[in-house]
C-alpha cells in the first residue's frame, strides 16, 4: 500500500524510499508499516517542515529469543529534511496495550509510504479491541499541556497546534465513546462538532502557518486558546468522574491479544532479500 500526495517532493519521497531499503537490509528487518507523522500528516505543515517518516518493522523470530537484549528502535541520520526513525513492532504492541496513542496514529496517517494493508487492518482491529480510553485521555491530555507550556516559553505557532489537535481530539473521543480517533486535524475538526467561530479561526491559522516558517510566531486568537483550555478541563474532569481504570481481566485479555498478534507478526515474516 503507498498514499503520497502530489504535495510532497519527489525527490525526498525517493530518498526516504532508499532509507528505507537499507535500513531492512543493514538490520536485517521487515517493515510492515512506514508513514509520514508529523505536521505534514497532521495537516498543518509549513513551507519549511521536514519529512517525519515513521515505520514498524519486525525482525527474525531467533532474534527475540536470545539471550542479549536488541534496542527495539532503529535511527537513521537525522538533519533538517530528513527525521526517520521506527520501533520494533514488540515495542509498539506493548505501548499500545498501555494506552499510548501513537501506535493507533501511524497506522490511521493519511499518507503511507509503503505498508501490507492486511497487517494495518488487523493492528487497527486490535487497536480498537485493546484501547484503554482512560490512558488514551491521559496521553493526549499530557501532550496538550507540555506544548502549552511550551509555546508560552517560545511563542512558536507549532506548539500551539501540537496542543489543539489532542484537544479536538479528545473532543472527537467524548462525542465517539466506541471509536478511535483520525489522525488529522482535518478529519479530527470535521467530526468533532466546533461551534461555527472555532472552526473558522483553525482554518485561519493553519493557513497562517501554511505561509510562515516552522518556528515562525503567529498570533493565537483568544478564542482558540479558551477553546484549547476549556476541552482539556472536560477531559480531566472525566477523568475524575466518569472513566474508570481498566484492571484484572480486562486488562489481562488486552496483553493476551496483543501477544498473539505479535506471534502471528513474527510467524509471517519472509526473509529478506
Amino acid at each position: 500500500m503507498r498514499n503520497i500526495p502530489d504535495s510532497m517532493d519527489p525527490d525526498v519521497v525517493r530518498a526516504v524510499d532508499a532509507r528505507l531499503d537499507r535500513v531492512e537490509q543493514e538490520h536485517d528487518v521487515r517493515i510492515l508499516w512506514a508513514i509520514e507523522s508529523g505536521s505534514r500528516a497532521w495537516g498543518f505543515p509549513s513551507p519549511d517542515s521536514d519529512y517525519d517518516c515513521r515505520f514498524l518493522y519486525v525482525r527474525r523470530a531467533g532474534d527475540y529469543l536470545g539471550l542479549r537484549t536488541r534496542r527495539d528502535v532503529i535511527e537513521t541520520p537525522l538533519d533538517k529534511v530528513f527525521d526517520v526513525n521506527g520501533w520494533d513492532v514488540r515495542k509498539a504492541l506493548g505501548l499500545m496495550v498501555k494506552g499510548n496513542a501513537t501506535v493507533g496514529e501511524w497506522l490511521r496517517s493519511p499518507i503511507v509510504y509503503r505498508g501490507d494493508a492486511a497487517i494495518r487492518d488487523d493492528l487497527l482491529a486490535l487497536a480498537d479491541d485493546t484501547t484503554d480510553r482512560r490512558a488514551l485521555t491521559n496521553h493526549y491530555l499530557h501532550v496538550a499541556r507540555n506544548n502549552l507550556a511550551l509555546l508560552a516559553s517560545s511563542g512558536a505557532a507549532k506548539k500551539f497546534l501540537y496542543a489543539l489537535r489532542p484537544a479536538v481530539t479528545l473532543r472527537w473521543m467524548c462525542l465517539r465513546e466506541d471509536a478511535s480517533p483520525p489522525m488529522d486535524l482535518p478529519s479530527l475538526v470535521a467530526g468533532a462538532a466546533l461551534p461555527d467561530d472555532v472552526r473558522e479561526a483553525v482554518g485561519d491559522l493553519v493557513r497562517s502557518k501554511a505561509r510562515t516558517r516552522e518556528m515562525g510566531s503567529i498570533a493565537v486568537p483568544r478564542l482558540l486558546l479558551d477553546f484549547v483550555e476549556a476541552e482539556l478541563v472536560r477531559a480531566e474532569a472525566a477523568l475524575s468522574d466518569a472513566l474508570p481504570a481498566r484492571r484484572g481481566a480486562a486488562r489481562d485479555r488486552a496483553w493476551s491479544l496483543a501477544e498473539d498478534a505479535f506471534l502471528r507478526l513474527v510467524d509471517r515474516r519472509e526473509p529478506v532479500g
